[in-house]
C-alpha cells in the first residue's frame, strides 16, 4: 500500500444535519475517518470529535475514510442499541451515489459480487467466487459525463468496501478509487467519489420513521465539463 499522510479536513469541524436526545447525524466529509485508527497519528476522526461535546455518545455505523455522507451517532446506550440492530438486521435503507468511470450501458441492474477479506493486502477486499460472503447492490444511471457515469446505488448488505469492488468487477470502478481503481480512473479525481446520500431509520425512541440526507458533492463531472 502507498505512503498516505492522514491529514483530516478541518473546516467545517463537525457539520450536523439533526440531533436530539437519543442521536446526533452528521454530514462527514471525505478525508476523516469515522473512529480513531489504531496509532495516535489516526486518533481524530468523526468520533473523537464528537466525544468532546459528548462524552457519552456511542459510535452505531461507520463510513470508509473516503467516502462522505451522512452518518449516524447514538448519544444514549438504549439508542446505540436499538439503532445498531437496525444496522445489523437490514433494517435500514441506505442510498449511495458514485461517480464511476465509463458508461454504464444497461439503466438499472443489481450487482451480487461474493466478497472475502484480501489477507494479502489489508485493509483491501476482494472478489472471491468460492468463499466470499454473499451482498447486493442495486444500481440506477443517473447520468453520463464524457467519461463516466453518475450512478445511484442502493446496498442490501453492508459489506467493507462492497460497493466500491462491485463497481469495480462490474468493469466501472469509482474515481478517484485508492484501492481499486486503474490509473485511469484513478486520475480523475483528487477523492473517492462515492457519497452517502441518505439514510432511512426507525427513530429509537419514537418509532417513527425518519430519513436524513445530505446533498451530493459531485453532481456535475470533476474535469470533464
Amino acid at each position: 500500500m502507498h505512503d498516505f499522510l492522514y491529514n483530516p479536513p478541518t473546516e467545517p469541524w463537525l457539520d450536523t444535519i439533526y440531533k436530539d436526545k437519543d442521536m446526533i447525524v452528521f454530514n462527514k466529509p471525505a478525508g476523516i475517518l469515522s473512529v480513531p485508527g489504531r496509532d495516535i497519528e489516526r486518533h481524530e476522526s468523526m468520533y473523537s470529535r464528537l466525544l468532546e461535546k459528548h462524552p457519552n455518545s456511542h459510535t452505531v455505523h461507520r463510513l470508509d475514510l473516503a467516502t462522505s455522507g451522512v452518518i449516524i451517532f447514538a448519544l444514549r446506550k438504549d439508542a446505540e442499541r436499538a439503532l445498531k440492530m437496525q444496522f445489523q438486521e437490514r433494517e435500514t435503507k441506505k442510498i449511495y451515489y458514485a461517480r464511476v468511470f465509463g458508461h454504464i450501458k444497461e439503466d438499472s441492474g443489481c450487482l451480487d459480487f461474493p466478497l472475502s477479506k484480501d489477507v494479502d493486502n489489508p485493509p483491501r477486499h476482494k472478489v472471491d467466487l468460492e468463499k466470499g460472503k454473499l451482498c447486493k447492490t442495486y444500481y440506477e444511471v443517473v447520468s453520463y459525463g464524457k467519461q463516466s457515469t453518475l450512478v445511484k446505488l442502493m446496498p442490501v448488505t453492508g459489506r467493507t468496501h462492497q460497493l466500491r469492488l462491485h463497481m469495480m468487477a462490474f468493469g466501472h470502478p469509482i474515481l478517484g478509487d485508492d484501492f481499486y481503481a486503474d490509473p485511469q480512473a484513478l486520475a480523475l479525481s483528487p477523492r473517492l467519489l462515492l457519497h452517502a446520500s441518505q439514510i432511512s431509520i426507525q427513530h429509537p425512541y419514537t418509532k417513527k420513521n425518519i430519513c436524513f440526507k445530505a446533498d451530493v458533492p459531485f453532481i456535475s463531472p470533476v474535469g470533464e465539463q
